[in-house]
């Protein structure tokens, strides 16, 4: 195993590179977080907004799908026979 030899620079600059990373990304979140907040305080649903962005990074046709399943599960589930109370919590 002497016989190796490890570049430690290049290891370092790895490390040093990937841990900026991770201050910029938890800068990022901090400031995400302010963000919410802000649009909160201003009387915004943080959970409505989220869903917003989830939808945004969807494309069309995915959102398309998602809305066509939700509406055919919505509409079984309201025709559907309503079951005795007792069975659901079982």
């Amino acid at each position: 195993m002497s016989d190796i030899t490890i570049p430690g620079g290049k290891i370092r600059s790895f490390v040093e590179r990937i841990e900026n990373l991770d201050t910029e990304m938890a800068e990022l979140s901090e400031q995400k977080k302010e963000v919410f907040s802000e649009a909160k305080g201003e009387g915004f649903d943080v959970r409505i907004l989220k869903e917003i962005i989830k939808l945004r990074k969807q494309d069309q046709d995915e959102r398309d799908e998602r809305e066509s399943l939700l509406d055919l599960y919505m509409r079984a589930m309201e025709t559907a026979p309503a079951e005795d109370k007792t069975a659901k919590a079982a």
